[in-house]
């Protein structure tokens, strides 16, 4: 079996390539050679989507592709055959995404921002230091006694929960379906309505499909109290960004902090640059697979023993 690796990232072949398979590298960026084109594994990360589609077009002997992103949107949007299988890198991000979330929201309750800026002018911000109220009610201060939603408790919301907990917030989460995961309590979205007045900060990890597009719409964002900041670490679609600067402009709500956008890089036109409540993070949340290795050799074990997949994605 014949295997392509990307150069993007360094991987030790040695790690993943068990008897019976070929390990070479390719470049993501340029055209597929075509002495790899009769390859049966193709393993993606940061690819362009030129290259992606010239893949899907002229590599006839593809079964699988192994994309190491979480939501591989830009393989399937790449026109590969049904019958070739996609599997995620969903759980290689865990740890870097959620504490790059603990990060946003630390920086947000205890207004870093605000500092930072206050140190370019040379200015000391008296408001923000001396005597300060320990909780305040109406306002994010802390994550003391915060209620933190997580929208999209999946693996990375599993991982961010009892950072936060350990800090004194009251975590749930909201999924497809209610229970609970993780020793957390799970409700389903159309328990939105009345879990948002209750909330201080709503972070969104929801993954991109036509079911999630603008999910955090203007009526939703209505129920979210006027000091609540809203964190967005999945994809920027999921939110609706007109809405959310309508509300953030009107002192509808306390802040947003954003590392991802609905169009990448954002735009110098966006209103969210002068927007003094937003934080803004350029999608760098995940962008380091770790022990990408080890889930590359368990699925190439699993392909040749004719075993499931792991994080096979739905087609």
């Amino acid at each position: 079996m014949k295997l392509l690796y990307p150069t993007s990232l360094e991987l030790r072949p040695d790690a993943f390539t068990l008897p019976g398979v070929s390990a070479l590298p390719y470049d993501v960026a340029a055209p597929l050679p075509a002495a790899h084109e009769d390859a049966e594994v193709l393993v993606t990360w940061g690819n362009s989507a030129e290259m992606l589609r010239g893949a899907a077009a002229r590599m006839t002997r593809l079964q699988w592709v192994q994309s190491l992103a979480a939501g591989p949107n830009d393989v399937l949007k790449a026109g590969f055959p049904a019958h070739v299988r996609v599997t995620s890198g969903s759980g290689l991000h865990d740890h870097t995404v959620a504490e790059h979330t603990l990060g946003l929201l630390l920086v947000a309750a205890r207004r870093f921002h605000e500092m930072r800026d206050a140190q370019r002018q040379r200015r000391w911000p008296g408001h923000l230091g001396g005597l300060q109220p320990d909780r305040p009610k109406g306002a994010f201060r802390t994550l003391q006694d915060a209620r933190v939603l997580i929208w999209g408790f999946g693996s990375i919301g599993q991982r961010l929960a009892p950072l936060l907990t350990m800090l004194g917030a009251e975590v749930r989460g909201v999924a497809r379906s209610a229970g609970e995961r993780a020793g957390f309590p799970v409700f389903a979205a159309d328990a939105l309505p009345e879990l948002l007045p209750e909330t201080d900060a709503l972070v969104m990890i929801l993954p991109s499909s036509p079911e999630t597009r603008h999910a955090l719409s203007a009526a939703l964002l209505a129920h979210l109290p006027r000091h609540a900041w809203v964190v967005n670490v999945g994809r920027g679609d999921t939110l609706d960004e007109g809405a959310l600067v309508a509300a953030l402009q009107q002192r509808r709500l306390g802040g947003a902090a954003l590392d991802v956008f609905e169009t990448e890089p954002l735009p110098e036109s966006s209103p969210l640059w002068a927007l003094e409540n937003v934080i803004i993070s350029p999608h760098a949340a995940g962008g380091r697979p770790q022990g990408a290795e080890a889930l590359i050799r368990d699925n190439v074990a699993r392909f040749l023993a004719g075993e499931p997949l792991r994080n096979l994605v739905a087609r």
